[in-house]
């Protein structure tokens, strides 16, 4: 599977695109950083820092740093930590960003790979709708895009009403979901499904010493933040949507048109609609399966 990840790195992030890096059937053309979690400049530091900690040669593009028509946002620092890695310091890459821009770069390998490009947008959606803006094919050119944000049946992570995702940039949303593309929606309803818990971290570095050692490092921030909140662990939100991506049975599917609310008070909620094309949206799963597929896949 030929695949992008658009990514605001992020803890979660981290745990998806390693997932990604090491998976066998998953094919990584690239990484386009977003704000979100983080600033876009510390998302684009960060998927570069990680592309080198999997040993990958593939190229980041850096996208938009601020929502299509909201005001900016302050990063999630207080969810992820203030360099995005919980606790541990800025990380300093050798490499660098390209010099296309996110939108720019997934048009021309969405030419490139027609029919064949599967996007897993992690983060806020601008970039998606920027690449929508700048080549109306862009979206028929797709094999799929499988996001994760959202929530239809399940309460915001946010807000009462609102994913953390969509509430950030609610516009670029609505755009996307008007596109025409192949979409699932991978939120709230599935990734709250699968907690992470200190034991699964500890697990992760025994399986891997390397990776795991350093992704439970950070979880250590992250699974404090879930605790204030009545957590017990944390939810597999960006590892479960690239999961969906490769194995597309790991989720139960509702098709159902979906719109965004683009104001007031349940800013950025997704909600049941009509009159729009028709996307898959992740209802049910088996919690322990996918947990248990996710922990496996690390260390070999």
């Amino acid at each position: 599977m030929k695949l992008i990840i658009d990514t605001d790195p992020g803890v979660d992030d981290a745990l998806a695109i390693l997932y990604a890096a090491a998976h066998p059937q998953i094919e990584l053309l690239g990484l386009t950083t977003v704000f979100g979690n983080v600033t876009v400049q510390q998302a684009t530091r960060n998927a570069l820092y990680l592309v080198e900690r999997a040993g990958l040669d593939i190229p980041v593009a850096e996208g938009a740093s601020k929502p299509m028509q909201l005001p900016p946002f302050t990063p999630s620092h207080h969810v992820h930590g203030p360099e995005g890695f919980g606790h541990l310091p800025e990380m300093a890459p050798k490499g660098t960003k390209i010099d296309e821009s996110a939108a720019e770069f997934l048009v021309r390998m969405a030419r490139a790979h027609k029919g064949e490009l599967v996007l897993c947008p992690i983060g806020p959606i601008t970039n998606v709708a920027d690449a929508i803006a700048l080549d109306p094919e862009f979206a028929r050119n797709l094999r799929e895009i499988v996001f994760m944000g959202g929530a239809l049946d399940a309460r915001g992570n946010i807000t009462p009403y609102a994913e953390a995702n969509t509430y950030h940039d609610p516009h670029a949303l609505d755009i996307v979901l008007q596109s025409g593309a192949e979409i699932r929606m991978i939120g709230l309803d599935v990734t709250m499904e699968v907690l992470l818990t200190a034991e699964d971290f500890e697990e992760l570095e025994r399986r891997d010493p390397e990776h795991g050692a350093f992704l439970r490092e950070m979880s250590h921030f992250y699974l404090e933040f879930y605790r204030t909140v009545g957590a017990e662990g944390c939810g597999l939100h960006d590892p479960l949507a690239v999961m969906a991506c490769v194995m597309p049975g790991l989720v139960g599917l509702e098709h159902t048109a979906v719109d965004v609310v683009l104001e007031g008070p349940e800013i950025g909620r997704t909600r049941r609609a009509s009159g729009r094309p028709e996307i898959g949206v992740a209802l049910n799963c088996d919690g322990a399966d996918i947990k248990r597929r996710f922990i496996a896949s690390f260390g070999g």
